[in-house]
C-alpha cells in the first residue's frame, strides 16, 4: 500500500484526497452560508467567521483544484497517450505524499488552536509578526508551501511524460487535444507556482527572523507580497480552467459522435492562454494605486485573454452542431459547465474594465463571478469526468436516474446560490464581512443564497450515493462504454496496471474511430513491447515532434522510498513551525540523504540488451542514452528554480523602483574582489564538471573522478568566497530590505553551489562503481548542466547586486 508507484493508484490517490479537501472546503463553506442567513447573526463570531473564510478558500485553490485536476491527468495522461505509466513513477508517489502531508500540516492547525484567519490571499502587514504574531499565519505559509512542492513535481513529469513517452506515431499534430492542455498547464504551474512559493518563504523568512521584505519603514513594500502573490493567483485560475476544459474537449466530440471541430484553432488558443494569463496579475490591484497608464495595460490584457477562451467555446458549439449530440449524463454536466461558465466569463469581462472594478471591488459581486468562473469552469466538468470515465477505472455503469438528479440539484443549487450575489454585490455587501445590518436590505438575497448552497450539498451527497454504490450494483460496462475515440479506451475495463499489453502504432487523432479491432490487437502483442520482460516495467521513450522510438525506459519497480523522503522533508517543515530551527536542520539533511539513497537506486552497473521494438528493430535502454529521462527532468525542474530565482530578482528591482533610495548611501560601495574571485573558482568548477563528462564519453574515468573531485574543491571555495564577502560587507540583513535581499540572493546561490558540490562528490561515487561509464554517460550530463546552470544563475546575481547599482549610480 505505502509501496505502490503505479501511476494509476497514485492518480486515484490524488483524485480521492481532493474530493475529500472539496468536502472539507464545502463543510466550510456551509459555515460561512449560516451565518450570512440572518442579519446579525451570531453562529459565529468573527475570528471563527475569518478562519472558517480563510481555510475555505485556501483549501479549495491548493489543496483541491489544482491537485485534483492533476491527479487525473496523472491517471489519465499514460493511457492517451499510449504509454504503459508515468516517467518518474516515484516522484509521482513523492508528490502525493508531499500534498498529503502539506494538508495534514495546515489542518494540524485545529489542533493547536492556530488555525490561519488573514484570508486565503495572506496579505502583508495583517499576516506580519507585529500584527499576527501567533503561528497561525506560518501553518499556512509552510502547510501551503509543502502542498506546492507537490503540484511542481506533478508539472514537471507531466511535461517529461507528454514530450517523451507519446507512443509511436502520436506525432505532435496527432496528440490528443487534453494533452496539449495538460502540457499548457503544466509549463504554467513551472513558471507560476515559484513566485508564491517564494513570497511564502520571504514572509516566513521575516516573521521568524526579521528580514523586512514587506517592512515600508525598513525599505521593503506590502504589495510586494501582493505582486508575487498574483502573479501567481492569475496564471493559477487558468492553471484549473485548462485542464478541465481539456475534459470537456475530450468528452464533447464523443457524445457528438464527430472529431473536434478546429483542432489546431484550439492548441492555438490553448497555448494564447497560457501566454496571456502571466500578463494580467494587475487585474487583482486596479485599487491598490497603480498608475493609470499601467491599469489601461492590465486591463486590455484581461479582456484580451476573453478571445482564446471565446475559441474554445465556438469550437465547442460548432461540433455539437456539426454531430448528432447523445445525451448523457455527462453532456448534462457539459452543457450546464457552458451555460455557467460562459456568464462568468462576460463579468471577468466586466471586472476588467477598472471603473467597474473600481465599484464592485471587494464585494459579493466578485465572489459571484469567482464562483461562476471556477465551479462552473471547473466542478463540472470534474463531475463529467467522473462519469464519463468511471467505467474504465470499475468496469462499471452508474444509475442514469440518480446521476441526473444529482446533476439537477447541483446545477440548480449552485445558481441559487451565487447569482443573487451579483445583486447582493451591487447593493455594495462587501466581502469578508460576518455580519450586517438589517435596514441595508440584503437579508432576502442572502437568505435565498443559504438555501441554495445547502441544496447543492444535498445535490453533491447524491453524487457520491451514485459514485459509490455503483460499485457494487452497477451493471456491468461494456468495453469502450461511450463508443470513444481515444486510446484509453482501447484496455480492458478495468484497467490492468501495466495499461497496455502492447504499446500501439497511432498515425490518426481518433485510433479507436480508424481501427475498431485496435484494442483486441493490443492485447494480443501484435504493437510495440508486445514481449516485454515480464520482469520489469518497460515504456518507449519517443521523440519529441515525430513520436518515433528512441530507447526502451526501464522503471522502477514500487518502494518506500518516495514516502521516507516526503516523511523526512516534513520534519524541516514542522521544525520551522516550532521554532526548532535544529531539527528542521536535521530534517533538510535526512531528506537530502533519502534523495541520494533514492538517486543511487538508479542505473545499472551492467550492460543491458537492446529491446526489440518490432518494426523499428533493436531499441536501447534509457541508460545508454546521453539525454535521458533524468535530463530531461532536470532541465524542466530547473526551468522552475530558475523561475523562483527571477522571482527574487525581481523583488530586488521592484523594491529597487518604489524604494525613496536604493541601495540606501551607507551601501553603496560594496567591494568587487571577493565576488570576481568567487566567481573564477566556479567558472573553474563548471568547467571541471563538464570536463569530466567528457572524459566518461571517452573512457578516461581516471580523469573523470580528478575532475569532479575538482569541482567540489573548487565549489567549497567559492561558498568560503561568498560567505566572507558577505561578511565584509558589512551590510546587515535586518536593517534595511536592501541588505535582506542582498543576503538572500548570496544565500540562493550558495545552497544552488552546495547541492552541487553533492551532486559532482555523487557522480564520483557513481564513476568508481561502475554506475557512470561510457556507455551509460547520462547521469554525467545531468551534473554538467546543473552545473552551467548555477553559474548562469551567479552572473544574473552579480549583475543584480554590483553591476546595476554601479550604472545607476554613474
Amino acid at each position: 500500500m505505502f509501496t505502490v508507484v503505479n501511476h494509476s493508484t497514485i492518480g486515484l490517490r490524488f483524485i480521492i484526497t481532493g474530493f475529500i479537501f472539496f468536502l472539507i472546503g464545502g463543510v466550510l463553506a456551509m459555515w460561512i452560508r449560516s451565518q450570512l442567513t440572518f442579519p446579525g447573526n451570531d453562529l459565529l463570531d468573527h475570528k471563527t467567521y475569518a478562519e472558517a473564510f480563510t481555510m475555505h478558500g485556501t483549501t479549495m485553490m491548493f489543496f483541491f483544484a489544482v491537485p485534483i485536476m492533476e491527479g487525473i491527468a496523472v491517471y489519465l495522461l499514460p493511457k492517451m497517450i499510449g504509454a504503459r505509466d508515468l516517467i518518474y513513477p516515484r516522484l509521482s508517489a513523492f508528490g502525493y505524499w508531499c500534498y498529503l502531508f502539506g494538508g495534514i500540516l495546515l489542518y494540524s492547525s485545529f489542533l493547536f488552536d492556530a488555525v490561519p484567519d488573514g484570508g486565503w490571499f495572506m496579505y502583508v502587514p495583517l499576516n506580519s509578526a507585529q500584527f499576527s504574531p501567533g503561528s497561525n499565519v506560518d501553518f499556512w505559509l509552510l502547510g501551503v508551501t509543502f502542498a506546492e512542492i507537490s503540484a511542481v513535481a506533478a508539472g514537471v513529469e507531466l511535461i517529461v511524460a507528454i514530450l517523451k513517452t507519446r507512443t509511436s506515431g502520436m506525432a505532435i499534430h496527432r496528440m490528443p487535444l487534453y494533452a496539449w492542455y495538460i502540457l499548457v498547464m503544466a509549463f504554467m504551474i513551472v513558471f507560476g507556482f515559484p513566485p508564491l512559493i517564494l513570497a511564502s518563504i520571504l514572509l516566513e523568512i521575516e516573521r521568524a527572523f526579521g528580514l523586512p521584505f514587506y517592512n515600508t519603514a525598513l525599505g521593503g513594500d506590502p504589495l510586494l507580497w501582493q505582486h508575487l502573490f498574483w502573479i501567481f493567483g492569475h496564471p493559477e485560475v487558468y492553471i484549473i480552467f485548462l485542464p478541465a476544459a481539456g475534459l470537456v474537449t475530450t468528452m464533447l466530440p464523443t457524445f457528438a459522435r464527430h472529431p473536434i471541430v478546429g483542432y489546431n484553432w484550439v492548441v492555438m488558443a490553448v497555448i494564447a492562454t497560457g501566454f496571456l494569463s502571466f500578463g494580467l496579475w494587475v487585474h487583482h490591484m486596479f485599487a491598490v494605486g497603480i498608475p493609470l497608464l499601467s491599469l489601461a495595460f492590465f486591463s486590455a490584457a484581461s479582456m484580451a485573454v476573453a478571445i482564446p477562451t471565446g475559441i474554445q467555446v465556438f469550437v465547442w458549439i460548432a461540433t455539437l452542431w456539426c454531430g448528432r449530440a447523445v445525451m448523457s449524463t455527462p453532456m448534462l454536466y457539459i452543457l450546464g459547465f457552458l451555460f455557467i461558465f460562459v456568464l462568468g466569463g462576460l463579468t471577468g469581462v466586466m471586472v476588467a474594465l477598472v471603473p467597474f472594478d473600481w465599484q464592485v471591488h471587494d464585494t459579493h459581486f466578485v465572489v459571484a463571478h469567482l464562483h461562476y468562473v471556477l465551479f462552473g469552469g471547473m466542478v463540472f466538468p470534474l463531475f463529467a469526468a467522473f462519469y464519463y470515465w468511471l467505467p474504465l477505472l470499475s468496469g462499471r455503469e452508474p444509475s442514469l436516474h440518480l446521476s441526473r438528479i444529482a446533476f439537477w440539484t447541483i446545477f440548480i443549487g449552485f445558481n441559487v446560490t451565487f447569482l443573487p450575489m451579483h445583486l447582493t454585490g451591487l447593493w455594495g455587501m462587501p466581502r469578508r464581512v460576518y455580519t450586517y445590518l438589517p435596514e441595508l436590505g440584503w437579508d432576502l438575497l442572502n437568505l435565498i443564497s443559504t438555501v441554495g448552497g445547502f441544496i447543492s450539498a444535498i445535490g453533491v451527497a447524491i453524487l457520491m450515493v451514485d459514485v459509490i454504490t455503483h460499485f457494487f450494483a452497477g451493471k456491468p460496462a461494456k468495453p469502450n462504454a461511450w463508443n470513444a475515440g481515444t486510446l484509453e479506451w482501447a484496455m480492458p475495463t478495468p484497467v490492468p496496471p501495466y495499461n497496455f499489453a502492447s504499446q500501439p502504432h497511432v498515425d490518426n487523432r481518433e485510433p479507436l474511430w480508424k481501427d475498431p479491432d485496435l484494442p483486441r490487437h493490443i492485447e494480443e502483442g501484435r504493437h510495440l513491447l508486445g514481449h516485454a520482460d515480464v520482469n520489469r516495467r518497460e515504456t518507449l521513450m519517443t521523440s519529441i515532434t515525430h513520436a518515433k522510438p528512441q530507447a526502451v525506459v526501464i522503471l522502477p519497480g514500487n518502494t518506500v522510498v518516495p514516502l521516507i523522503a516526503a516523511g523526512l522533508t516534513s520534519l524541516f517543515f514542522i521544525g520551522f513551525l516550532a521554532k526548532l530551527y535544529w531539527l528542521a536542520a536535521v530534517g533538510a539533511a535526512a531528506s537530502l540523504g533519502s534523495l541520494l539513497v533514492w538517486a543511487w537506486q538508479n542505473g545499472s552497473r551492467h550492460e543491458l540488451d537492446d529491446v526489440d521494438g518490432g518494426s523499428h528493430g533493436l531499441l536501447p535502454t534509457h541508460n545508454k542514452l546521453s539525454m535521458t529521462p533524468g535530463w530531461w527532468g532536470t532541465l524542466f525542474a530547473l526551468l522552475a528554480d530558475g523561475t523562483l530565482f527571477i522571482s527574487l530578482l525581481f523583488a530586488y528591482f521592484y523594491l529597487w523602483i518604489v524604494s525613496p533610495q536604493w541601495p540606501p548611501a551607507e551601501y553603496r560601495q560594496l567591494s568587487l574582489v571577493l565576488p570576481v574571485a568567487a566567481f573564477a573558482v566556479l567558472l573553474l568548477a563548471g568547467l571541471a564538471a563538464s570536463l569530466a563528462e567528457v572524459c566518461i564519453r571517452k573512457l578516461r574515468s581516471g580523469w573523470a573522478q580528478v575532475l569532479y573531485v575538482t569541482a567540489a574543491v573548487s565549489g567549497a571555495l567559492f561558498v568560503v568566497l561568498q560567505v566572507w564577502a558577505l561578511q565584509g560587507s558589512g551590510v546587515s540583513a535586518k536593517e534595511h530590505a536592501y541588505g535582506a535581499l542582498i543576503h538572500t540572493i548570496s544565500g540562493f546561490q550558495i545552497v544552488h553551489v552546495a547541492i552541487a558540490i553533492i551532486m559532482a562528490l555523487f557522480a564520483l561515487l557513481r564513476v568508481r562503481h561502475g554506475y557512470l561509464h561510457r556507455t551509460r554517460p547520462g547521469e554525467g550530463k545531468v551534473v554538467s548542466l546543473f552545473w552551467q546552470y548555477t553559474m548562469l544563475q551567479w552572473l544574473l546575481g552579480f549583475a543584480t547586486i554590483h553591476v546595476f547599482p554601479l550604472v545607476m549610480g554613474s
